[in-house]
């Protein structure tokens, strides 16, 4: 096992209540490098879902498996109930895992 292992389920958003992604990972900063900087093509890149807004910490892969999935299953209002209880504001929480701020994207419009 590599030293940085650790079970983890997070929840990404592309900013307050906008879109939502949920994956596991056995390396959250691993794999949160990996979504900003858009390294693995796919829902995340396209879609610019890049501020860490809720997470929580497992003690085998087995057991965060198991909740990505039922948190999957989950309808987006309990999502959403779910990062307010513990980030409120909404917060990117990367910043405290030593990540710079994202750029939000703007939205086009004509010229």
């Amino acid at each position: 096992m590599h030293e940085n292992f650790q079970p983890c389920v997070y929840m990404l958003a592309s900013g307050k209540c906008g879109t939502l992604y949920i994956g596991v990972t056995s390396d959250l900063v691993k794999r949160l490098h990996q979504h900003r900087t858009n390294a693995l093509p796919g829902f995340t890149a396209r879609y610019s879902v890049h501020h860490l807004v809720w997470y929580e910490l497992h003690a085998t892969m087995e057991q965060a498996i198991l909740r990505e999935k039922r948190l999957k299953r989950w309808n987006r209002d309990w999502k959403l109930n779910l990062v307010e209880r513990s980030n409120p504001e909404w917060v990117d929480l990367a910043l405290g895992l030593g990540f710079e701020p994202v750029a939000t994207r703007l939205p086009m419009t004509g010229s």
